[in-house]
């Protein structure tokens, strides 16, 4: 009960240690939610140390669940008014990408809504996808569909993954799986399951996290020389330009379209038909949080200093930069 006499809300938030989640388990904390949140392994106490800190903050548990592992994320889940989906696979080495991170990100996002259907009490799933799919989903660069059997029967095609200058495949797996998430859409409209999907650019700002293998090494490259930090800073360009957005910012949008009494939109389909000759090959990525704005949301962030305020600490405190 809150201080008001109300019912406390109650989230899940998949992933807790990861950057973004352990940033979102936090607000939420501080706004008066009871929290529960997934890892793979609760007793890695190098990981999961940060979440011990912030039971501090409010009522927090922490439950073990695995993506590949159906069922798994159902006590999570049970009783929870709001899902956020943030736990995804990202393994830059994968020597196999299509199935460890795109089977494995899909599958795993379709096990937890699963749960989120067997709970009954979810209002709305909020999904943590990436503006990199989106990139990649529009260019048509970096993947094409396999001809093949599809991989489950609630999914398209593999893509086929086409490797980098260096032999590589796997640092163009995460971005694909995160386009082939967006399919999660289709299972909640057949189960009434109201889903908002996110698309968060490159995240910049401090977090409780502590092991961070996401965009902050990168943006700090240019700080702490490292030049294969600075080489995925540099990947990061696909649309020409590195967009940037606060942790904190991305976080406050979460939270914000999960309460929001969002209005009923039409839906068009785009007929690509149309669309012959050189438009195609003129294409061009524009990225716009104009929809979000439009409903009501303000970003605090707004300039580059701005953001990077607590990215130097963040990054001493994680080893990246010297103190």
């Amino acid at each position: 009960m809150s201080a008001r006499g109300e019912m406390k809300k109650t989230a899940c938030v998949t992933g807790g240690n990861g950057y973004i989640a352990s940033a979102l388990i936090k607000m939420l904390l501080e706004k008066g939610y009871a929290v529960k949140t997934t890892v793979r392994n609760p007793d890695d106490r190098a990981k999961n140390s940060h979440l011990k800190d912030l039971q501090e903050l409010g009522p927090l548990e922490v439950f073990r669940a695995d993506l590949d592992d159906e069922g798994s994320f159902d006590d999570a889940i049970a009783g929870c008014d709001y899902a956020f989906l943030v736990a995804a696979p990202v393994n830059l080495a994968s020597e196999n990408p299509e199935k460890e991170l795109i089977e494995l990100g899909v599958q795993g996002t379709l096990n937890v809504m699963r749960s989120c259907v067997k709970a009954g009490t979810v209002k709305r799933i909020i999904l943590t996808a990436s503006s990199s799919g989106r990139i990649c989903k529009a260019t048509g660069t970096s993947w094409t569909r396999s001809p093949g059997p599809t991989f489950c029967s609630e999914i398209p095609n593999v893509p086929v993954l086409k490797q980098n200058a260096d032999g590589s495949r796997a640092s163009q797996a995460y971005p694909v799986s995160k386009v082939l998430l967006e399919e999660a859409s289709r299972f909640a409209a057949e189960h009434g399951i109201s889903l908002v999907t996110v698309l968060p650019v490159v995240t910049v700002g401090a977090a409780p996290a502590r092991q961070i293998h996401t965009s902050v090494p990168g943006c700090l490259s240019l700080l702490s020389g490292d030049e294969a930090a600075f080489g995925a800073l540099r990947a990061m360009d696909a649309s020409g330009v590195v967009a940037l957005v606060h942790v904190d910012d991305l976080c406050r949008a979460e939270v914000f379209v999960a309460e929001e009494r969002r209005r009923t939109r039409r839906q068009y389909t785009v007929n690509t038909s149309l669309l012959t000759g050189d438009l195609l090959e003129k294409l061009r990525v524009r990225l716009s949080s104009a929809m979000l704005v439009r409903e009501g949301f303000e970003y605090k962030y707004k300039t580059l200093d701005g953001m990077y305020d607590d990215m130097i600490d963040y990054g001493k405190a994680l080893g990246i930069l010297p103190n």
